[in-house]
């Protein structure tokens, strides 16, 4: 019987085939039962020592997520079922970017970087403060169908460069993954001419509303202001796919509110999160 939050049979049947594999050493724990207790995890937003005993020790849970989060196992069955259901034709390339700041938690303050002031050690790990307290920006670029492509964790603004450089699809066969949009669809914080200029360079068509007071700026310098940019309003209407993604991740609670102290956990964390949302929408999740 499948308990809530844990994988169900269809999402084993993908996983279990992306898995490391040992051929040395004594017998590890199974891994479906220490995934299901990761996922749980995930799910509930509970320390790993209070995960239930069902999935056997919480540091043998904790030991194999960090060992997979640092040596990028995670991250490789990402690539690996975005890579498959590229080949069977499965990938709306209309890609949309965003980005959304998540809670930081206390508990996730504290990590320190050999030889760095508290400060530095925040930034590396991804940890800005506002009025409100810790944060976490996460960046994110997405498929048609709201499934994640790449994310970059940030304190910072807007990062479109570096989140499509994230995006590696690979191919059937020999040669290089893909990495270019279809279509990008932005909102107006993606409205500047720097933006605009690099998606020309590299030949990605784009819709971006400009700002009010780039319309206003171009009105007021007449002919020397230029033409206004292209923009297709009912193509511009399925951005909206980029704030259900969001919502669908946020729907993990140890997402929606940081309490990992390390950039890696938290990456794995939303690796986790999309690599399931990949094999199975959230939506029909038991």
């Amino acid at each position: 019987m499948v308990r809530r939050h844990e994988l169900s049979d269809e999402e084993w049947d993908v996983l279990s085939g992306l898995l490391p594999r040992t051929e040395t050493g004594r017998p590890r724990r199974d891994d479906r039962v220490v995934l299901n207790g990761i996922v749980w995890k995930l799910r509930t937003g509970s320390a790993w020592r209070d995960v239930p005993e069902r999935y056997g020790s919480w540091r043998t849970l904790y030991t194999r997520f960090r060992r997979w989060a640092l040596d990028g196992t995670f991250a490789r069955m990402l690539e690996t079922v975005q890579a498959q259901n590229d080949a069977a034709g499965d990938i709306d390339w209309l890609v949309s970017v965003d980005s959304t700041i998540t809670r930081a938690h206390q508990h996730a303050a504290g990590a320190r970087k050999k030889g760095a002031t508290s400060a530095e050690a925040a930034h590396t790990h991804a940890l800005g403060r506002s009025r409100g307290g810790l944060t976490t920006k996460i960046h994110l670029a997405c498929d048609g169908r709201g499934r994640p492509l790449g994310f970059v964790l940030t304190n910072d603004c807007i990062q479109l460069e570096q989140v499509l450089a994230q995006i590696k699809v690979r191919r059937p066969g020999p040669g290089r993954p893909r990495t270019r949009p279809g279509h990008l669809l932005g909102d107006k914080g993606y409205s500047s001419r720097r933006i605009r200029n690099y998606l020309r360079k590299h030949g990605i068509p784009h819709t971006i509303p400009e700002r009010s007071d780039q319309q206003a700026n171009r009105r007021r310098r007449g002919s020397n202001g230029g033409r206004p940019a292209s923009f297709d309003k009912e193509r511009y209407k399925q951005r909206n796919v980029v704030e259900r993604c969001f919502n669908a991740l946020k729907q993990y609670r140890a997402i929606a509110t940081r309490y990992d102290k390390t950039r890696e956990s938290y990456e794995a964390a939303l690796t986790i999160a999309s690599l399931l949302m990949w094999i199975l929408p959230f939506e029909d999740r038991p």
